[in-house]
């Protein structure tokens, strides 16, 4: 096989405890090398503080700003095609700063499973 395509199915979004929508567009142990989620956040929505263990993550925005805080980095603004690479265990969050929705895809490496995430508030 040269290729699949991986159709959107239901349920769709939910709310993630980190503060977020989700809708998981690849994520299941067929493919335990990768997920890619689309994250939802209404204007004036920020994250958790939180890391995934074992689990390197890439914000792609799509639409909107926010704001970014990992590590011990000072606060960044992050607008459509920003990229923004977090390493394992890296404490991390992410602030809508605008008017409209932000829209990101969170890539991940290997994929995400719920055990992976520390809550760190």
């Amino acid at each position: 096989m040269s290729g699949t395509i991986h159709r959107f199915a239901e349920p769709g979004e939910y709310y993630f405890r980190e503060g977020c929508y989700i809708t998981e567009l690849l994520n299941g142990p067929d493919r335990p090398e990768l997920s890619i989620a689309r994250v939802r956040m209404e204007p004036g929505m920020t994250t958790r503080w939180h890391r995934l263990k074992g689990i390197a993550e890439r914000y792609v925005i799509l639409d909107g700003e926010g704001r970014v805080e990992t590590g011990d980095s000072l606060p960044e603004k992050v607008v459509y095609g920003d990229v923004v690479d977090i390493l394992p265990m890296t404490r991390q969050r992410i602030a809508n700063t605008g008017d409209c929705d932000l829209v990101f895809l969170a890539i991940c490496t290997p994929r995400f499973v719920p055990e992976g995430y520390e809550d760190l508030d």
